[in-house]
């Protein structure tokens, strides 16, 4: 499919969609926020404490330590549907395994497909197509301190290839990459041994450079935290509650001169502590989202799911559901969004589908 839009406006759009798709944001790399997982997806998005499957390796890698055995799991999603953008399209795929006294490695890829351009030239006369995608590649490792606490680190490679030409008078294209580590931990106490408490503090790495190191854009570093509760565990039922709060870490700051007003982002290391002081505590508060979901499991083979997800903000709010199916070594899952009260939401209608092979299941 190809849209009918100058180069410069689909690189301006392509720069400034985290703001009107993913949330109010102002860094760049916004797919790897989106929730991995059609499970997590029919929760409200949450997962940080119950990262119990190969999906860990995005939602809390501390979660690997407690997991043994192989399994693969992979998801495809057909991107923001209100758009009908045929060729916009998300995967994740996630593999990991367990060494004995070692721990547990994994590995994950993100995909999001954003699809053929037209490329046009100021008259609007199209004089070429190109295609524009964001990818990311992932390792991970975790491992368990004691039987309660477990912990977990990520190291990703991140490329955004927005365009391949130069963007007018610009001695550059629209393609920018960086590097970022996710540090998460899982800790379930002894005195309450059904709830298990979470937090993954997510893309700490530098800056994608799009034109020059003057004008970089921040990956969005995000603090998650929550917390999953076994309301329910017997021989053939067994009911989860999950609950997440998260906080991005980005601070940019606002220089007006006398004729200009330019717009500079503090680096991970400083925007992780300055973020907390923007705009003070009830801006602070405002800027956060929290989701809640619950998981029901009968005879481990069949699970039925919804949650809810609200963010000020940037606008999203719905309602998710999901169910999934396992039988032997396989699982399938899908989930659904639902938007209260807004058909045209760029999120209505999103339906994610997972797959997951336990391939080991020692």
């Amino acid at each position: 499919m190809r849209r009918n839009l100058s180069l410069l406006a689909v690189f301006a759009v392509l720069l400034m969609m985290s703001g009107n798709v993913f949330a109010q944001s102002e860094a760049t790399a916004e797919f790897l926020m989106i929730a991995p997982g059609a499970r997590a997806g029919g929760m409200g998005e949450t997962g940080v404490a119950l990262a119990n499957d190969a999906y860990a390796t995005y939602w809390n890698p501390a979660g690997l330590g407690k997991l043994r055995g192989k399994e693969f799991s992979g998801m495809h999603s057909n991107w923001l549907p209100q758009f009908k953008l045929g060729d916009m399209y998300y995967d994740f795929a996630s593999y990991i395994q367990h060494f004995q006294d070692i721990g547990t490695f994994g590995a994950n890829l993100i995909f999001l497909n954003l699809g053929e351009q037209a490329w046009t030239d100021e008259e609007g006369n199209t004089i070429g197509t190109f295609d524009s995608y964001n990818f990311a590649f992932g390792i991970s490792y975790g491992t368990e301190l004691s039987e309660n606490l477990s912990v977990g680190a990520s190291f990703k490679f991140i490329y955004m290839k927005l365009t391949d030409v130069n963007v007018g008078a610009q001695e550059t294209d629209g393609t920018g990459s960086s590097v970022a580590v996710d540090l998460g931990l899982l800790w379930t106490p002894s005195w309450l041994k059904k709830l298990t408490m979470g937090v993954n503090l997510q893309n700490l790495g530098p800056k994608i450079t799009f034109v020059d190191a003057a004008q970089a854009d921040p990956i969005p570093t995000n603090l998650k935290l929550g917390f999953a509760y076994k309301a329910l565990e017997r021989e053939h039922n067994e009911l989860n509650l999950t609950f997440d709060v998260n906080k991005q870490l980005v601070r940019v700051n606002r220089v007006e001169t006398a004729t200009d007003t330019t717009f500079t982002s503090d680096p991970f290391y400083k925007a992780i502590f300055t973020a907390w002081t923007d705009g003070g505590f009830g801006e602070v508060i405002k800027r956060m989202n929290v989701a809640g979901g619950a998981e029901y499991t009968y005879n481990d083979m069949f699970m039925l799911r919804t949650g809810y997800f609200y963010e000020d903000i940037g606008k999203r709010r719905f309602a998710t559901f999901g169910a999934g199916i396992r039988y032997s070594l396989y699982q399938f899952d899908f989930s659904y969004i639902y938007t209260t009260g807004d058909d045209e939401h760029p999120l209505a209608d999103t339906i994610r589908f997972s797959l997951s092979f336990i391939l080991d299941p020692n």
